[in-house]
């Protein structure tokens, strides 16, 4: 398997996952925009779109600029932008290579935009309460940054409660509710509603047609603990790993080399551990340093030097930590959008 740690890409299971989704959003009659801030790949990307995706979804302007350069020319950036510093030039040119929209939630934040070619999303909160105006508020931040002369396509949200056991499947029907309010709140302001979009890989699978005509997951592309242990997936739908070996027995445990700067330190109060192991169901990572991980391990523990199969927590941090995914045909990909965090 070459030097580890190292993010290892079972593409079997990543054209099958991507599949399952585009079928899914087929199915209810919603567009798929997925995120691209989980993988940062074009060549992931392209696989995405030529299963049906309508577009990308995007985290920052720097990861926009990089699916621009590759071709792709609609790019969702679902963030509330608030411009820095050549960051109003970053958009303009941007938005000379592709179609852009970008989220918002203040009036103030629409002012820097304004005289920018780029269309406007309104951010609404559906329950998570991270960004986001309430829904019934969508109406009138909309009419407000449509009179600076930028054009509002819609409403979008982030049902980020679902990644809970306990509220995975009541925030898809949160954020139904969320943006039906908003929709008409908009159309109360007069201003058509083209674009209702939301949507979490932990609560896809529970979106009903009606209400929502975009979907953005990321993460279902690669799975990961959270998605296992929330119960979205199981390990045979996990395509990315971090292959580690064992170097040490110490205490009974086993230690790899896989450590918080390979996996990620993401880890969730409800969560089991720091990460779980691909082919050992009952092992738990107990404990995380910068370059080793200490797993319990039931039974006969692998030998020293072998190689072990590590599921990140979140796949996310995982991947931002690395410069390219090895494949299981063989070759590499680049994580061509790895570290564009602004």
């Amino acid at each position: 398997m070459g030097a580890t740690p190292h993010l290892r890409l079972d593409t079997d299971i990543l054209d099958r996952n991507i599949a399952a989704m585009a079928a899914l959003a087929a199915e209810r009659g919603i567009a798929l925009r997925p995120h691209a801030k989980t993988h940062k790949s074009l060549q992931i990307a392209r696989r995405q779109l030529d299963a049906g995706a309508s577009g990308l979804t995007v985290a920052t302007i720097g990861e926009a600029e990089v699916f621009a350069a590759a071709g792709f020319d609609d790019l969702f950036i679902a963030y509330p932008l608030w411009l820095g510093a050549g960051d109003a030039d970053r958009l303009r040119a941007l938005a000379g290579r592709a179609r852009v929209l970008v989220g918002c939630d203040s009036p103030e934040a629409a002012r820097r935009l304004s005289r920018l070619p780029v269309e406007v999303a309104v951010e609404i909160d559906s329950g998570h309460h991270r960004s986001g105006v309430q829904p019934r508020e969508a109406g009138e931040l909309a009419a407000r940054i449509s009179e600076s002369g930028l054009r509002v396509r819609g409403v979008f949200t982030f049902p980020g409660h679902s990644y809970s056991p306990e509220t995975r499947l009541r925030a898809a029907d949160d954020e139904a509710a969320a943006l039906a309010v908003a929709a008409a709140s908009l159309a109360a302001a007069l201003l058509p509603v083209r674009l209702l979009s939301g949507g979490s890989t932990p609560s896809a699978g529970a979106v009903r047609p009606g209400v929502l005509n975009e979907l953005r997951p990321g993460v279902y592309v690669f799975g990961d603990s959270q998605q296992v242990e929330l119960g979205t997936i199981g390990f045979d739908q996990v395509a990315l790993t971090v292959a580690a070996t064992v170097v040490s027995h110490t205490g009974g445990r086993v230690v790899t080399d896989a450590g918080s700067k390979a996996l990620g330190a993401d880890r969730a109060p409800w969560a089991s551990g720091f990460g779980r192991v691909l082919d050992a169901p009952d092992a738990r990572i107990v404990a995380l340093s910068e370059h080793h991980s200490t797993i319990e391990w039931p039974g006969a523990r692998p030998a020293l030097g072998s190689t072990v199969l590590v599921v990140p927590n979140h796949v996310c941090n995982a991947v931002n930590l690395a410069g390219e995914y090895r494949l299981s045909t063989g070759g590499t990909w680049p994580v061509a959008a790895r570290g564009r965090n602004s």
